[in-house]
């Protein structure tokens, strides 16, 4: 079938619509032929309405006396071949031809989006069977199998109209599946994951945000071809000649056009000035949604897992343990953990291997080692949301007795944002511009804690005063792009811990901030940790920040922990050639020595203690 928006305009509107704060409507209410397409569509909807009401005739009622009667104060359209008032059966075929296209319409989007939606964000079989349905849905003539419905079924418009619409549903289908499709890794969707929302609240919330933008183009477009079609129909006498339509009307004045040429202008018009104010008005939505878009944001998704190098299976170096954790309780134990990733020729490329680990109530252990050393495949591991492709080989995740790695999904989800939480590393990436702050950090508290509105808002601003953000009200209504990234690093790490969570996962928590914010935000991080007595897992690249927050750390290389131990002994001391290479870079970067940190000294974030 017809496919009328352009697959390249699907990133500048998805980025428009996810982008604007301002509604739809009053920018669109800027462009004069948009205001003029809509009153027009506007004035027939009401037509539709209250046509019959003012109908001045039965439209059905014939009169020999007035066959073909021109303009008249009783027929102030002229009469049709058979004596009945043109101006009701107009008024009349207005309500009927209108439903018929809306009963299009409505049949197209709910097949289209909803399994676009589905396969979209699911992919997998469904995808492909569903991609499959499409491609013969659209192999398939319309006109064809219109008439053999009519055939089977009978003459009925509304028979005709909703299995016209499963022939538009591709329409609806192609476009919203490359929508999703293009956002379903987006970073605040993984945020809304992590917080334990459900999925259907994800799609609705997150999803139906992006895809509601090109859908109403589309479904402008798909109106004027469902009429368009129907007056076809209708017009070759395929029709329920019972009901009065804008085709049989133009089918009346076609038989008598040589008679009554007049008979042919109202339906014409109608058809024409509707399906024109339908195009324009389409147009004009998708050039105020390519305006807002222009400026294109640049996604950020999660990386895509990269085989490491083997190593050799060389035992691990343990440095003596902290004695202050010695009573405390194990929050998480990671024993042998690999995590691999299935190829196309059916082989498993393994990314992390024989990783070990405890992290005990109270106590911050860092991951540290180079890009690509497996940090960040470990940290989604004890999550249970590994990219695609990715899984749990070998090895167990015992968080508070229950191995994770065993866990439903559902069970998974259960724990996400109420006991395990996550803070990721691009904060503007993780917030959904199409919402306030205040609203995401509302939506899961209400989820995980099953309280009210209102109370959930009240946590979320004192949330948002304790983080150091100095306006909490302002921030609240704020939307994401209204606030810096350090305010929005903030509000993440307020939204982590908004439902007390026992472990903290915080995966490159300062990355993408300046120094001076990074200090701010590593002593906010350390103050919270500690006064709710939390477990936390730190992955970095930065001794810097190690020294300054961590108790533990484990340094990982291609895969696997090569050295792990307390960090005041490990600074002191590091014994594995890999961890010494690591300082000596940090030596000859900036040219003093790195020494153990002590209990009252702190680190800057570059690696140089103060």
């Amino acid at each position: 079938m017809i496919d009328p928006l352009a697959a390249d305009l699907t990133e500048e509107i998805h980025a428009a619509a996810t982008r604007s704060s301002r509604p739809l409507l009053r920018r669109l209410l800027k462009k004069p032929i948009a205001v003029a397409a809509l009153s027009f569509l506007v004035l027939i909807v009401l037509v539709a309405i209250f046509g019959p009401m003012l109908a001045p005739h039965d439209p059905n009622a014939a009169s020999a006396a007035d066959v073909l009667g021109g303009i008249s104060p009783v027929h102030p359209f002229g009469t049709d071949s058979a004596g009945r008032d043109v101006l009701s059966r107009l008024l009349y075929a207005t309500r009927f031809s209108i439903a018929g296209a809306a009963l299009a319409l409505l049949v197209a989007a709910l097949v289209g989006v909803t399994g676009g939606l589905i396969a979209g964000y699911y992919g997998r079989w469904f995808e492909g069977l569903s991609s499959w349905v499409v491609g013969l849905l659209q192999a398939l003539p319309g006109i064809v199998v219109l008439l053999a419905a009519r055939a089977v079924l009978g003459p009925s418009l509304w028979t005709s109209m909703a299995i016209f619409g499963v022939l538009l549903s591709p329409a609806f289908y192609r476009l919203v599946y490359s929508t999703v499709s293009a956002v379903r890794d987006e970073l605040y969707v993984d945020a809304a994951r992590v917080s334990g929302l459900t999925d259907g609240r994800i799609i609705s919330r997150h999803i139906l945000t992006v895809v509601r933008g090109p859908a109403l183009v589309q479904a402008s477009f798909v109106a004027g071809i469902a009429i368009s079609i129907q007056a076809g129909l209708e017009f070759l006498g395929l029709g329920d000649l019972s009901i009065p339509t804008w085709g049989s009307m133009l089918n009346e004045g076609f038989s008598n056009i040589y008679t009554d040429p007049v008979l042919m202008l109202w339906p014409s018009l109608a058809i024409g000035l509707t399906c024109m104010s339908l195009v324009l008005l389409a147009n004009a939505l998708r050039d105020t949604l390519e305006q807002s878009g222009r400026t294109r944001r640049r996604r950020a998704r999660r990386p895509v897992a990269t085989a490491v190098p083997a190593i050799a299976h060389e035992p691990i170096v343990e440095h003596p343990g902290d004695h202050r954790f010695d009573q405390a309780e194990v929050l998480l134990s990671v024993k042998e953990l690999a995590v691999g990733y299935g190829q196309e020729d059916g082989s498993t490329t393994t990314v992390v291997e024989d990783v070990s680990l405890t992290v005990h109530r109270g106590e911050v252990h860092g991951l540290i080692g180079e890009s690509g050393s497996g940090k960040t495949q470990t940290a989604w591991s004890v999550l249970r949301l590994l990219p695609e492709g990715g899984r749990i080989i070998a090895g167990s995740i015992t968080f508070e007795g229950t191995d994770l790695a065993t866990q439903s999904e559902a069970k998974m989800r259960g724990l996400r944002g109420l006991k395990i939480a996550y803070i990721p590393q691009e904060p503007m990436s993780n917030l959904d511009a199409s919402f306030t702050i205040g609203s995401q950090l509302v939506e899961p508290m209400r989820v995980k804690l099953k309280i009210g509105k209102a109370e959930a808002k009240r946590r979320a601003l004192e949330l948002l005063r304790r983080v150091g953000i100095p306006n909490p009200g302002r921030t609240f209504d704020s939307y994401p792009h209204q606030i810096s990234g350090g305010m929005a690093q903030r509000v993440l790490i307020a939204g982590a811990v908004s439902c007390d969570p026992d472990l903290l996962i915080a995966d490159e928590p300062t990355t993408a901030l300046d120094v001076t914010v990074q200090a701010d935000v590593l002593d906010l991080l350390r103050s919270l940790q500690s006064e709710r007595n939390m477990g936390m897992v730190l992955v970095t690249h930065n001794f810097g920040v190690v020294a300054d927050i961590c108790d533990t750390v484990s340094v990982m290389r291609s895969g696997r922990i090569v050295e792990t131990g307390p960090v005041r002994e490990l600074f002191a001391g590091p014994k594995h050639p890999y961890t010494q290479s690591l300082f000596d870079a940090v030596l000859e970067e900036t040219g003093e020595a790195v020494d153990a940190p002590s209990e009252p000294e702190t680190a800057d974030t570059n690696g140089v203690l103060r």
